[in-house]
Parts: C-alpha cells; sequence; structure tokens
C-alpha cells in the first residue's frame, strides 16, 4: 500500500516528483487523445479536418471555463483542508458540482446561439458550417459532463491525487481509439476494418447495430469517454477521505459559497481565453507571410506542446501543495515550493531548448513534407528553445498567484504577456519597421524575456505583502 502524500509536511522535492509526474503523463495522453481525434478526422474527409481544426476556437471556451472550474476548487477545498477545516472542505466538493451545471448552461446557449456567428467571421461557407456543427452541437450538448469532471478533478488535485485523473486521461485515449471508428463509420465497417488488421476475425459477419454517423460520430465518441471518466472521479471521491462530511444537503445550493468559487474562477477563465487571443495576435501576423508559414508554424507549435506537458504538470503541483499550505500558514514552505519549482521548471526547459533547436527540421518534418513549411515551421522551434527556459516562470507564478487566493494576478499577467504587449510590439517591428517572419518570433522571445524577469523581482514583493497581511488579520 503506497504512502499517503502529506503536502504540508512532506519535503518539497518529494511532492514536486509525486504529483508532477501522474499530471504530466496525464497531460501526455491527453495530447495524444487530440492526435486520435485528427487522424480519424482525416479518415473522413479534409473537410473534416477543418472543421474540427475551426471548431478549435469555439470549444476552448468550454475549455477556458473548465480551467477556472477546476484551479478555483482546487485553491478553495486546498486551503479549507490545510486549516484543518475539512467539513467546510467537503461542502465545497458539493457546491462546486452545482457550480459547474450552472455555468456548464451558460457555456451550452453561448456555444449553440455563437457557433454560426464565429464560424462565418473564419470564413466557413454554409456547408462548411453545417458541417461544424454536427461535431460542435454535440460537444455543446456534453458541456456539463466536461465541467463536473473537471470539478471533481479540482477536489481531488487539492488532496494531492493527480494519478485519479491521470488514469481518466489514459483510459479515455485508448477507449476512443475503440470507440471513434465505431460511430464514425457504423459497427458493420468497424468490423470489416479490425477483420483486415486481425486474421483470425476474417470472414465474419457483423449486424450494422450502430449506423456510420461521421463526424457527428467523433463527437459522440468522445462525450462517452469523458462520461465514463466522470464517474470514474465521481467514485474516487466517493472513497477520499473528505467524504465522511459529504451529504445529499451539501448539495443545496449555497449562495455565498458559489460567489467564492466565482470570484476565484472567474479571473483564471478569462486568463485562459487570452490565450486564446494570443494565439490569434500571432497567426495574424504570420498570416502576412502566407498559408505555409501558418502551416509550417501550427506544426511547430505541436511539437513545443509535447515538450511543454512536464511543465503543465508542475503547475497542477504548485496549485495543490501551494493550496494546503497557504491554508495551513506554513509560508516558508511556499517560498521553498516557488524557488524549487522554478529552478527544476527552468532546469528542464533548457535541456528540452537544446533538444528543439537541434532538432528542429527532423521534428516538423513529422507532420508535413512541404520544405517551405518545415523551413518555417524549424525557425519558429529554434527560437522557442531560446524562450523555454523563461516559460516555467509563468506557470509557477501563476499556480502560486491561485494557490493564495489572489487569482486577479493571473489575469493581470496574461494581458500583459499574451496580448498587449506582444500586440504593440509586433505591429511596431513587423507594420512599421517592415520586419521578416524571424522577427515575429524573435519579438515574442524579447517580450517573454522582459516580462519572465519582471515576475520574478514582483513575486518576492508580493509573497511578502500577502503572507504579512494574513498573519497581521491572525495576529489581530
Amino acid at each position: 500500500m503506497s504512502k499517503a502524500i502529506k503536502l504540508t509536511k512532506d519535503p518539497i522535492w518529494e511532492l514536486l516528483r509525486k504529483v508532477t509526474i501522474p499530471a504530466s503523463v496525464g497531460s501526455l495522453f491527453q495530447t495524444f487523445y487530440n492526435l486520435v481525434d485528427t487522424w480519424f478526422a482525416g479518415r473522413i474527409s479534409a473537410e473534416a479536418i477543418s472543421a474540427i481544426a475551426k471548431s478549435f476556437p469555439i470549444y476552448f471556451v468550454i475549455i477556458a471555463v473548465g480551467v477556472g472550474i477546476g484551479a478555483a476548487t482546487n485553491s478553495c477545498i486546498g486551503n479549507l483542508i490545510g486549516s484543518k477545516q475539512n467539513n467546510k472542505a467537503s461542502l465545497f466538493i458539493a457546491q462546486s458540482v452545482i457550480f459547474a451545471l450552472i455555468t456548464s448552461v451558460v457555456v451550452t446557449l453561448f456555444g449553440l446561439n455563437a457557433s454560426n456567428f464565429l464560424l462565418t467571421v473564419m470564413g466557413s461557407d454554409a456547408a462548411g458550417i453545417a458541417l461544424t456543427r454536427e461535431y460542435l452541437d454535440i460537444i455543446f450538448y456534453g458541456t456539463f459532463i466536461v465541467m463536473i469532471q473537471i470539478s471533481l478533478n479540482g477536489a481531488l488535485n487539492a488532496q494531492g491525487d493527480t494519478k485519479s485523473y491521470r488514469n481518466v486521461l489514459i483510459f479515455s485515449f485508448f477507449l476512443n481509439i475503440v470507440l471513434n471508428p465505431l460511430f464514425i463509420f457504423g459497427s458493420k465497417a468497424s468490423f470489416i476494418w479490425v477483420s483486415k488488421c486481425i486474421p483470425i476475425f476474417s470472414g465474419i459477419i457483423f449486424p450494422e447495430t450502430i449506423p456510420a454517423l461521421g463526424i457527428a460520430g467523433l463527437a459522440i465518441a468522445t462525450v462517452i469517454a469523458q462520461s465514463v471518466g466522470t464517474f470514474y472521479l465521481a467514485y474516487k471521491i466517493n472513497s477520499c477521505k473528505l467524504k465522511k462530511y459529504l451529504s445529499i444537503k451539501c448539495f443545496i445550493p449555497k449562495l455565498i459559497l458559489l460567489k467564492e468559487l466565482f470570484s476565484q474562477a472567474l479571473p483564471i477563465m478569462i486568463s485562459m481565453l487570452f490565450i486564446g487571443v494570443g494565439i490569434f495576435n500571432i497567426l495574424y501576423f504570420i498570416g502576412q507571410f502566407g498559408d505555409l508559414a501558418t502551416a509550417g508554424y501550427g506544426a511547430a507549435l505541436r511539437v513545443e506542446q509535447v515538450f511543454l506537458l512536464p511543465v503543465i504538470g508542475l503547475n497542477t503541483a504548485v496549485l495543490s501543495i501551494g493550496g494546503q499550505n497557504f491554508g495551513a500558514k506554513n509560508y516558508d514552505r511556499i517560498r521553498e515550493l516557488y524557488s524549487k519549482a522554478l529552478l527544476f521548471g527552468s532546469s528542464f526547459m533548457a535541456l528540452a531548448g537544446g533538444i528543439l533547436f537541434f532538432g528542429a527540421e527532423f521534428f516538423v518534418s513529422q507532420f508535413t513534407d512541404n520544405q517551405e513549411a518545415i523551413f518555417h515551421g524549424a525557425i519558429y522551434l529554434k527560437i522557442a528553445a531560446l524562450i523555454a527556459p523563461v516559460y516555467p516562470v509563468f506557470f509557477i507564478t501563476t499556480a502560486v498567484f491561485q494557490a493564495v487566493k489572489k487569482p486577479i494576478y493571473s489575469l493581470y499577467l496574461s494581458v500583459l504577456r499574451l496580448s498587449a504587449l506582444p500586440f504593440l510590439s509586433l505591429w511596431y517591428v513587423i507594420n512599421i519597421r517592415g520586419g521578416d517572419y524571424a522577427d515575429i518570433f524573435y519579438t515574442i522571445m524579447a517580450t517573454n524575456w522582459f516580462i519572465g524577469i519582471a515576475v520574478i523581482i514582483f513575486i518576492g514583493y508580493f509573497l511578502n505583502n500577502v503572507f504579512k497581511q494574513k498573519k497581521s488579520h491572525f495576529s489581530y
């Protein structure tokens, strides 16, 4: 039987390892999941791939809102566990689920009513909009499942459990491989495909119990996989120590607790939405250099995201560990956590940057054989390698802001780093100075390092101020 993790007492290095690794593995399989969806979309048609691609900026609303719910739940429950208020922490589990349900209604209504307009803005014609909505409408109808899943995961993360969601993502990945062909091509065609791959099944005639649903089948497979994962996380919640205080009465909406969750979640939701704004911002300037430049950048971005997975896991770890220690008033451990997480994250990304720099052409060529696209993608990866060591500053600092219940600072950081400064800088470099394609990324590198250094200087003052206020409050 494995030793229980104690986020307020175990050594920081040991906690970072135990919490980060499962979260990173889960993120890896989430990436694989998306790649599998793209691959199966390609088996339908090129138009299906385009539909999936154009659905992403709209689907990102679900992701942004979900991340906000998960982080708010993690922070609120973690603080309460740290301060030994387990009964109230259990109450927050139930209130977080209620909050997730309420929020999912708003998101679903937005998705169903705004999709046509947003797809038109992205240049889709009537046929393209119809095809995309075959996929997107089903995804939005299943929003409540995603939100509940993320809410439950936030409650588990607050207790140091990142393994359960890792298990969900790994299982969902393999389940998705089975469900996608079943619903996309129908049961009969799927079994014929299987019989070609596995000779033992050849000659067997299978009935058409499930019709071919095309791109809608892709969405149905996703909703089913998410539903299974949600039931599993509910089972894990029912087995955790906070279950002792969890009852049906806890699910009666309590406005003051819902308001606290909302105040914690809203800045994070908006911060996540600015990631989408940041991507649009960069694509706006890259688009001036042609479709192949955009294609190269897109392929390179996928490669970079794989190398960023451990840092995403580190973000989850810092939020979980920091939340409990803030509730327990272990302020020196939060400082230690920040410095050690930053050392680990930046060291890892420096190593990853070296791999990206020297393997740039090889990595991009795995996604496309177009030499011009490979050339443009390799330029981005080589410059991204020089940015890599500063990325952990933003992930870890954001997690600390959330852990000490100051999420508004995450929003300020996102606006500055992903929108205001990059847009103004790129506008000046490209449109005023006449910069070339590579100058886009050198400008992004300069702004990231400038903001990163400023954040490191600021965080010391910020933590001292927050901890001073908390100490004076409790002494009073």
